[in-house]
């Protein structure tokens, strides 16, 4: 038995995971966190981690950044792994969270699914073979509940096309203010906020005759929930402290 604390319990992510585990019998969740201390699930939740006195296995964290202190804390003194799903860190936090992964195993992905880190090695194959012909620009979508822009998919994606780039590219996500042709070194990077779109990205290479687009729709956040469930499984088999991402993920997947 794999037993969980989640953290963001009572967000619609939150929520997701929590139907993932009710239909796995080898998955208890012992435990939630969430601001409000309250939930309508079959487990006790908790406003502050520091109250939670149990054991558990891993923790998944779908809530804030504002939550991230609290929750390295908690891991780093009770040695409990976890799945850091949430976007949206400062550089400070980022930073906070490689020192975190210093004592415990720490997995951090802006994007849980699968076929976005999929996608991100096509993209970046893509950009090795048309860097010199085609300029690349990134639009994502998502729902207008999401407070961060862009998303942290959105990134992921332009650092796979910049890892394949002879050069250091530019981020550049506002044109308004600026009036002047596009720069050949230049990465795009646009947000589209509006009803209740799940996450949708698309990667464009356009070049003056012809354009080549890879794009990943996700349909429901089943497929994050899955994601960040198949992670903390992951997580329960590493011994040694340190920073994985899907990429390990998807070696252990395909090697076994």
């Amino acid at each position: 038995m794999l037993r969980l604390i989640l953290s963001g319990c009572n967000g619609r992510m939150g929520r997701a995971v929590a139907a993932i585990c009710a239909a796995q019998p080898d998955l208890e969740i012992v435990a939630g966190f969430d601001l409000l201390g309250t939930g309508d699930g079959s487990f006790p939740v908790y406003s502050s981690p520091a109250q939670f006195q149990g054991t558990a296995d891993a923790l998944i964290d779908f809530s804030s950044p504002a939550a991230l202190p609290a929750l390295l804390d908690f891991c780093t003194s009770r040695k409990v792994p976890a799945v850091l799903a949430t976007t949206g860190y400062s550089p400070e936090q980022l930073e906070a969270i490689d020192r975190a992964a210093e004592k415990v195993p720490l997995f951090r992905s802006a994007n849980m699914s699968l076929g976005v880190n999929v996608v991100m090695e096509l993209v970046r194959r893509a950009a090795a073979a048309l860097w010199e012909s085609c300029d690349i620009e990134i639009v994502e979508k998502h729902h207008n509940k999401k407070v961060d822009a862009p998303s942290g998919t959105a990134l992921m994606l332009a650092d796979a096309a910049a890892s394949s780039l002879p050069y250091q590219p530019d981020y550049v996500y506002d044109r308004h203010s600026v009036r002047k042709a596009r720069d050949r070194k230049e990465i795009g990077i646009s947000a589209v906020r509006g009803g209740g779109i799940v996450g949708e990205h698309d990667v464009i290479f356009a070049g003056d005759h012809e354009v080549i687009q890879i794009s990943h729709s996700a349909m429901s956040r089943e497929v994050f929930a899955s994601g960040a469930v198949s992670a903390a499984r992951f997580l329960a088999t590493v011994q040694a402290p340190g920073l994985y991402s899907m990429t390990q993920l998807v070696q252990q997947t395909v090697s076994d």
